[in-house]
C-alpha cells in the first residue's frame, strides 16, 4: 500500500471563476505512481471549492453566473460589517457560495489514471479572487 501527498498552487485572476484541473491532477497522479486506489484533492481555503462536472466553456460561464446569482452581494451580511467581523475582504458572498459546493473531491484511480465519465472533469471554483490557492493531493493505493 502506498500513500503519497503533495501540495500545489493555482493563481486566479478573477473574483469568481472555474478552472479545469483535470489534466494537471491526472499528471500528478501518474507521477505519484499509484496504479489502483483513490485520489483526494482538497482546497486549503474556505472560499475555494472543488467539484466534478462538465468543462465546456459556455457551461463554465453558466456555472459562474449561477454562483453569482445564488447570493446577493448587496445584502448587508454581518461578515462584511466591521462592527461584527474583523474581515476586511467583504467576502461573505464567497463563503456563502462555498456552502453549496465542497472543499474536496475523492476519485478512484485505475490503471494509474483518474476514473472519470465521458464528460466529467475536475473543476476548481475560485469564489474570492484573485488569489493564489493551495490544493493538496493525496493518493492511496497499490503501485
Amino acid at each position: 500500500m502506498h500513500l503519497k501527498a503533495e501540495t500545489f498552487m493555482i493563481s486566479t485572476d478573477k473574483p469568481l471563476q472555474l478552472f479545469d484541473l483535470t489534466d494537471k491532477v491526472m499528471a500528478r497522479v501518474k507521477a505519484l505512481g499509484v496504479r489502483e486506489g483513490t485520489a483526494t484533492l482538497v482546497s486549503l481555503h474556505t472560499t475555494c471549492s472543488l467539484c466534478v462536472n462538465e468543462s465546456q466553456a459556455a457551461l463554465r460561464e453558466d456555472m459562474e453566473q449561477f454562483l453569482q446569482h445564488i447570493v446577493d452581494n448587496a445584502t448587508p451580511w454581518l461578515h462584511n460589517d466591521p462592527e461584527h467581523s474583523d474581515c476586511d475582504r467583504g467576502n461573505a458572498g464567497a463563503h456563502l457560495r462555498a456552502l453549496v459546493m465542497s472543499p474536496s473531491v475523492t476519485l478512484q484511480i485505475s490503471g494509474g489514471e483518474l476514473v472519470l465519465g465521458q464528460w466529467q472533469r475536475l473543476l476548481m471554483a475560485e469564489l474570492d479572487g484573485p488569489r493564489t490557492r493551495t490544493l493538496r493531493l493525496q493518493v492511496m493505493g497499490v503501485a
